[in-house]
Formats: structure tokens, sequence, C-alpha cells
């Protein structure tokens, strides 16, 4: 049975473990990271292209500055939040995501929105990539599976938040309502920073408690938990010369390199080749956001049950078979079919790989070795539009793009089964 209570001191009442309320103040920060940050920006970008007298080149430019400002922190903040502590690095990025939005709001020209647009971005890898690595550091191996998918959930949620919420204000205020949206929004990522500050702790051990799971995991090892309180000394070499990392890394780059084909071009194919008109592309987008919200509990526990790597290929081949229907079968039935194994899946590889960073870099070195990974990660979703754009150009259609994203994960399926095993020790 899963011990997510502990009893109190009398015994009378099983008491909810602190690591349950860690996690989900690190879905409330990926929330404020990637759906209110980053997706939201999806549904805003048309009404502040208007408002700003913006042309396409500097749209794609705002969209690149606030991924390049993700990648480079993704893996600072890693490693910052292992040296310096996850509670304080998440609360300092998610405010300068708030800060970076509201200023977004008030923007009079591309530069300066774009400048905004960069420190979104580094503040969303300095809250994201902790955020994920708190399930590795509060659960034992048993267990993290599960508690990242709980993090992971927030994606989904705040992406189905924005997609509710934003039309309904740009609707209610206009021209000034791309404004009034950052203002919004950011004011909300400024308290779940303050929740996150408030409720995280670094380390079960500041709580005097053990990771959930601990008992469990020390009769499967014949290990002995303890609690102590003087943290494991900081062993970087596990993080950037191990094999077993960069293997990872490779594995996480088919996933950026092949989702991100899927979702840029999704509603573009839906309504050039597809048939469908662009309400119903971005109604059969939401199903995709509404059904993302399960998928990172649902891999977290079946890569718990089966083990990473067999979890992982699994994800994969759904992937891929949802890739390969989309790009073969042009019908409503078969996109619809698409999008939902498609979302019942969708970050079940981040949550994943978050889980097998702290599998083999230990609890304390979480973050920095899921910052390290999400750098193979960044690059393969930097690659992917550029290719995947290519292909359609070159060819007059997306379908050769999609098989792509089809052939790549299942790349990523093969690399999957080839990870080891292999458990920190310390």
């Amino acid at each position: 049975m899963v011990r997510w209570m502990k009893k109190n001191p009398r015994g009378k009442r099983p008491k909810l473990h602190y690591g349950w309320i860690v996690v989900l103040a690190g879905m409330f920060a990926a929330i404020g990271a990637h759906g209110f940050s980053r997706f939201a920006y999806t549904v805003i970008l048309p009404s502040m292209k208007e408002g700003l007298k913006l042309t396409y080149t500097q749209m794609g430019f705002l969209g690149t500055g606030n991924f390049a400002g993700y990648l480079f922190f993704a893996t600072v903040g890693g490693f910052l939040a292992a040296r310096y502590g996850s509670r304080v690095v998440i609360a300092l990025s998610l405010l300068l995501i708030s800060i970076s939005m509201i200023l977004t709001g008030i923007s009079q020209y591309f530069e300066f929105a774009l400048l905004m647009r960069i420190l979104t971005g580094v503040g969303n890898g300095g809250a994201y990539v902790p955020a994920m690595a708190l399930g590795s550091t509060w659960f034992a191996a048993k267990r993290r599976g599960l508690a990242t998918g709980v993090v992971a959930a927030g994606i989904g949620v705040g992406t189905l938040l924005s997609g509710i919420v934003v039309p309904q204000i740009l609707l209610a205020y206009g021209l000034e309502g791309w404004r009034v949206s950052w203002f919004l929004l950011g004011s909300a990522v400024f308290a779940i920073a303050v929740l996150n500050y408030v409720f995280v702790r670094d380390r079960p051990e500041q709580k005097g408690l053990k990771p959930v799971g601990a008992e469990i995991d020390a009769l499967s090892t014949g290990a002995k938990p303890t609690v102590s309180g003087r943290p494991e000394a900081l062993k970087w070499g596990l993080v950037y010369r191990a094999r077993e990392v960069w293997q990872l890394g490779l594995v996480y780059f088919m996933y950026g390199f092949s989702y991100i084909i899927y979702a840029t071009f999704f509603a573009a194919y839906l309504t050039r080749e597809g048939g469908l008109t662009s309400i119903e592309a971005g109604g059969l987008w939401a199903i995709v956001g509404a059904l993302s919200i399960l998928s990172g509990p649902i891999s977290g526990s079946l890569s718990d049950l089966l083990g990473r790597k067999y979890g992982s290929a699994i994800v994969y081949l759904i992937l891929a078979t949802s890739y390969l229907i989309f790009a073969l079968v042009k019908t409503s039935p078969a996109f619809y079919l698409s999008a939902v194994l498609f979302g019942v899946i969708a970050w079940g590889i981040p949550t994943i790989m978050a889980a097998f960073a702290g599998d083999y870099v230990g609890p304390r070195l979480a973050p920095a070795g899921l910052g390290f990974i999400t750098l193979f990660f960044g690059i393969g979703q930097a690659l992917g539009p550029a290719v995947g754009g290519y292909i359609a150009d070159a060819t007059g259609s997306f379908t050769q793009a999609f098989l792509l994203s089809f052939v790549m994960s299942l790349v990523g399926a093969a690399g999957s089964l080839l990870l080891k095993k292999r458990a920190y020790r310390g």
C-alpha cells in the first residue's frame, strides 16, 4: 500500500506527508511558468500583433527570444537549484516571470517586448526545471514518477486555463485586451511565487521527514532509511560525466524534435489539408490541452510500475501512433483519435525523464541532472519546427514532416529500451 500518510504522535489520525504539499506547489509553479507565461502567448499574440503593429517576422522573433531565454536558464537554473536550493530559485524565477509579463503589457515597441519575452523565458527555465525535480527530492524511486507527474499536470491545467480566460479578457477589453491579459496573468504568477516560497522546502530533512516511499525502497534494497540534517556532498561529475546521463539526453532529444513538429503545425495542417475550420482546429487543440492534464500522472505511474525505460518506450510508441495516424488518415475521426492519443500522453516523456534523472544522479543533484538533459530536449525543440517547415515547403504538404516525427519517436522508443536501470547510490 502506498504510504501517502504519516501517523501523528498520538496515532489517532493519518497525516498528509509534506511531500505532497511540496509537489502541489510545484504543480502551481508549472501552471505559472508554462501555462501562463509560455502557452498563453499563443492566444494573446494575434491581438498583440495588432496593438504593436508587428510583422510576422517580429512575431517569430518574440517566440524565439522566449525560447532562447528558457533554453539557457533551464540548464543554469537546475545547477543553481542543486547548489542553493529549489525553493529560492523557483520563487525568484517566478517573480522574474511575473515582473516581465506585467512589463510586457506596457510595451510600446517591439524591442522592449522582445527583451521582456527573453526575461520571461529565463524565468520559465529557472522555475520549471527545479519544480519538475521536486518529485525526485521528496519521493523515493518507487513513487517519484507519480509525484513528478503531478507537477507536470500543471502544464495542462495552465494551458487550459489560458485558453478559457484569455479569450474572455480579449473580448471584454477590446484593443487593450492583450495588455490586460499580461497584467492579470503576471499578477497570478506573482501569487504563485509567494505560494512556492511559503510552502516549498528543499529537502525532507528540513521537516524531519524521510522521502515518501522510503520504507518501501528500503525493503526492496535492504538499505535502512535514515533522516539526516546534513545534506550529501555535491558530486557534479555524476551529472556531466556519466555516460548514462548523456544517453538519457539523447533520448530526450527525440521527444523535443518530434512533438514540437506536431504541436507547431497541428492547426495549420488541419485547416490546410484536413478540411477543418480554424474554430474546429482550435477546439481540437483545446481537447488536447484538457487531456494532457492527466498525461503526467498516467505516465509517471506507468514508469513506477513497469520501470522507467519500459514506461518511456510505451509513451514513445503511443506518440508515434498518434503522428502516423495524423499523417496518413486524413479524416475527422482519425484527427480526433490522434489528438486523444497525443493528449493523454503529451507530457509523459518530460515526466519520466525528470524521474529518470533523479534515479541516475540522486535527489540533491536531480535539478542539475534534469537541467542538463533539458539542453538536449531544447536543441531538438529548436530544430524540429525549422526542419518540419522546410519539408512542408519542399513537398507542399505536412505529411512527410509528421512521418519524420513518427520515425524519431520510434528511435526514442528504441533508445529508451537501451537505457540502463541505474539506481543512485551516493
